[in-house]
């Protein structure tokens, strides 16, 4: 069977376990909750015992069936947990798995722990049996629009009462990272006897937990959004970060985007473009949605302006970098900034 992450704990309390929990997703806190979850379920029937396998390279196959043919010790029934790191379990692995799915035991629960499964991955065998014999549970992370519906639940959840500022700001503060704002709400169990919370008491408790860092800053440029891009900038500012590094860091994916570009315009495919120049599989969506909204000549112009950030860091041209900073950022964006007529003028040295 295949259950929503939400429909988990109805399937759970009919008591009726299923052999074999496939538990997928990128979002750890979910995951992780999913998990729990079921092990807990699993733990009222008996499954007083648990053996956690990291399914790594080097990792024998075999001792999954051994563990799962083998009887316990010290209790009746027991867990065996494998953790997929790259959600791929390989040929030997997938026929364990199948095997496993095939002829499950009673006193044995398999308990499959991966990262988000490409869609390839989901068609696969080992999937299948499991999704025969077993249950699927794929998690998503929560979108941006419906954070403040989800964060508002789980306030009520903790007995708290929160108006919808409060629930905004708290939404605004953690960016989407839904283990953040699960800490802020046991914060405010603790801080709030009352129960109840309004957005100016929000906005003094609760800490600013997005993770500001460069990295975070190039991809949400790549993704034009000049919003986030602008608030990460703000936060890497206020947490003293060096201008230089983060020149650094946008210059790196301006040479990149601009060697993309022109190997485009000679009529090399891009997909093989992006492998030369070491783009991972994941961020190629960013780089050719970047290079869809900026023209090559365009992003020759950011490089001149992040060459006259550069001299502003080193002291050689009067300027503040984080001013420029922004105005490079917004160019990546695709907002409309300094345009090529006045670019000079605004680096103040010669062609």
């Amino acid at each position: 069977m295949r259950l929503k992450a939400e429909q988990l704990g109805s399937h759970l309390s009919q008591g009726n376990l299923a052999p074999l929990y496939l538990v997928s997703g990128d979002e750890t806190l979910l995951v992780q909750e999913a998990a729990d979850a079921i092990r807990a379920a699993a733990f009222l029937q008996g499954y007083t015992e648990r053996e956690i396998l990291h399914a790594e390279s080097s990792f024998d196959w075999n001792t999954v069936l051994t563990e799962a043919n083998s009887l316990s010790l010290f209790a009746e029934k027991k867990i065996i947990e494998i953790r997929i790191a790259n959600g791929k379990p390989g040929d030997k692995g997938s026929k364990v798995l199948q095997e496993c799915a095939g002829k499950p035991t009673d006193d044995t629960l398999l308990l499959i722990i991966t990262p988000k499964l490409e869609a390839a991955t989901v068609r696969s065998k080992w999937v299948k049996a499991i999704e025969a014999h077993g249950a699927l549970i794929q998690t998503w992370p929560v979108p941006p629009d419906q954070l403040p519906g989800w964060i508002g639940k789980r306030l009520q959840q903790a007995g708290i009462s929160a108006d919808r500022q409060a629930v905004e700001i708290l939404a605004d503060r953690v960016e989407g990272n839904l283990l953040a704002a699960v800490q802020e709400i046991e914060k405010l169990k603790l801080l709030l006897p009352d129960g109840e919370v309004d957005g100016q008491t929000m906005s003094t408790v609760v800490a600013d937990s997005a993770r500001f860092n460069v990295f975070t800053l190039a991809d949400k440029i790549l993704e034009g959004d000049p919003q986030a891009a602008c608030r990460t900038l703000r936060g890497l500012r206020d947490e003293g970060a060096e201008p230089a590094i983060i020149l650094w860091a946008l210059t790196r994916e301006l040479r990149t985007l601009i060697r993309a570009g022109e190997a485009l315009e000679n009529g090399d495919h891009l997909d093989w473009v992006l492998k030369d120049l070491g783009v991972w599989e994941k961020r190629k969506p960013l780089f050719k949605q970047t290079l869809r909204r900026l023209k090559l000549t365009r992003l020759k112009q950011m490089l001149r302006l992040a060459a006259g950030i550069d001299r502003a860091i080193k002291g050689i041209r009067i300027a503040d970098p984080w001013d420029d900073l922004t105005t490079l950022l917004l160019m990546f964006c695709g907002t409309p900034t300094l345009q090529s007529g006045n670019l000079k003028l605004a680096l103040s040295f010669p062609d």
